[in-house]
């Protein structure tokens, strides 16, 4: 159910102020009733971070709300949304997130990736206040989680993991053989300069001092 928005309201997003600001508004125009419900709610953005739309997803009981991924992002590819943002308001005044909240969350996130709409934030709200995933690290911690990632997307970040070890592996061999290579070639200078001076007669200390040899190792040459 599209949620009508002002012109005033078709705003660029900046934080997450700005959402609640426009949400709490959306929030208190229902009535004291349907305010003791569960409501979810969805908001498009374009490139720009402008908002596109609010879209009314599910209205449940005093405690949850059902939400389907297909429900979700179906006005976004329908208004050309790139990136959402999650609203669920908690008629008990608490905006602390639930296990099932953060799991629909994970879930929308990766469903997201699919269909290439990025799930920007979630917020839960209240009458007088908001909790943000974003702002509290928790998009980051579900942005990383595999839980609903799919097999095959495993796979292959597994196989980019394991190119890109070998890739530094190569990197690490070369600049140490190069390393090496020098090393090689400076001791091999230092002994050339050892064998002249050794051939015209030079004190062993002398050696030692300009070519930074041992005297172990000019008798050797």
């Amino acid at each position: 159910m599209g949620i009508k928005v002002t012109g005033k309201d078709l705003i660029k997003i900046a934080n997450s102020d700005d959402v609640f600001g426009i949400m709490q508004r959306v929030l208190l125009r229902e009535n004291k009733l349907d305010r003791e419900k569960e409501h979810f709610w969805l908001v498009g953005l374009n490139t720009a971070n402008k908002m596109l739309f609010v879209e009314l997803i599910s209205i449940g009981g005093v405690k949850s709300t059902t939400v389907e991924p297909m429900n979700v992002f179906r006005m976004s590819i329908l208004k050309g949304a790139v990136k959402v943002i999650l609203v669920h308001n908690h008629p008990s005044g608490e905006v602390i997130p639930s296990d099932a909240d953060l799991d629909l969350t994970d879930r929308l996130i990766q469903a997201g990736k699919i269909i290439d709409i990025e799930v920007i934030d979630h917020l839960i709200i209240s009458e007088n206040t908001y909790m943000s995933f974003s702002n509290t690290g928790r998009m980051k911690e579900l942005q990383e989680s595999t839980k609903w990632v799919p097999a095959y997307e495993l796979i292959e970040r597994i196989k980019k993991q394991e190119a890109e070890l070998r890739k530094e592996a190569v990197k690490i061999a070369k600049e140490k053989g190069e390393k090496d290579g020098i090393k090689k070639g400076k001791l091999e200078e230092k002994q050339e300069m050892a064998k002249q001076m050794k051939a015209n007669n030079e004190p062993i200390e002398k050696i030692v001092l300009y070519t930074g040899l041992t005297k172990a190792e000019i008798e050797k040459l």
